[in-house]
């Protein structure tokens, strides 16, 4: 039976950062996994778009994937999202695959990456893998995109498992906001913040939102509090450690797929 995983990620236009996040995983993904066709799908139409009028590379949607596969005679379909939490693009993915269920003998959505209490744990010591040193009166601000969708909750649920370290969790779209984190800060008599985005890619939030020299970039904001900055651009996805959290959970969906029979 021919089996493919189609791993499922927002996207980026940014070669240089898909290339160490994106296809790093799919690379980990495929040598994890022997037995499965590895395939790629972004869910924003923006970033495919411009890649397509850009760079004339065509990426597809989770729907032209599946499309795809049933077209090439796949029978058992893993996707595996590579999206933090399980917001609006999570949904765009299980919405599209819900009217493919007929065309396949099996297809599972997996989870993204923070889902399970442990999944919370395990992304608290891979961002101390990941993270630089912090010195005394120095703390790391971790940029999360944030959601308008309920599960926006996952970003604050992080940031309080993380009150006993030096380590404060910012959405850029939802709470908890910078101003929110620049009051603890400057309670806590932080001098300096060390800046890392909390996304799968180092893209344009964290080069543009994060890291720039704009008059409304966190860099520049925390400057304007009197904190001193150092930005880090690797994206989550750079990270070995969330490498194996996605795996991890691959393993739980073909355990899920076995039970079925």
């Amino acid at each position: 039976m021919k089996k493919a995983i189609l791993v499922v990620s927002f996207g980026t236009s940014y070669p240089e950062t898909r290339e160490k996040t994106i296809e790093a995983c799919e690379k980990k993904v495929a040598q994890e996994f022997p037995d499965y066709n590895v395939f790629r799908a972004f869910t924003s139409n923006k970033i495919i778009k411009k890649l397509k009028t850009r760079d004339n590379m065509h990426i597809n949607t989770p729907s032209q994937a599946l499309n795809q596969l049933k077209e090439l005679g796949y029978k058992e379909v893993i996707i595996q999202s590579l999206h933090i939490i399980s917001g609006g693009e999570f949904e765009k993915i299980t919405a599209q695959v819900e009217k493919f269920k007929p065309d396949f003998d099996s297809i599972i959505v997996s989870q993204p990456l923070l889902d399970s209490m442990e999944d919370y744990e395990k992304a608290i010591e891979a961002i101390r893998h990941q993270m630089p040193p912090i010195k005394e009166q120095e703390a790391l601000i971790l940029m999360g995109h944030g959601s308008k969708h309920h599960a926006f909750s996952a970003y604050a649920c992080l940031d309080h498992m993380l009150l006993n370290e030096p380590i404060y969790l910012c959405a850029v779209e939802s709470y908890p906001g910078l101003d929110q984190v620049i009051e603890r800060l400057q309670q806590a008599n932080i001098k300096k913040a060390h800046l890392m985005p909390f996304m799968l890619v180092a893209g344009d939030h964290a080069t543009n939102d994060m890291a720039s020299d704009d008059e409304d970039s966190w860099k520049s904001t925390l400057e304007q509090a009197g904190i001193q900055t150092e930005c880090h651009l690797q994206g989550l996805g750079e990270n070995p450690l969330i490498q194996a959290q996605f795996i991890d959970h691959i393993h739980t969906a073909i355990e899920r797929v076995k039970a079925r029979g």
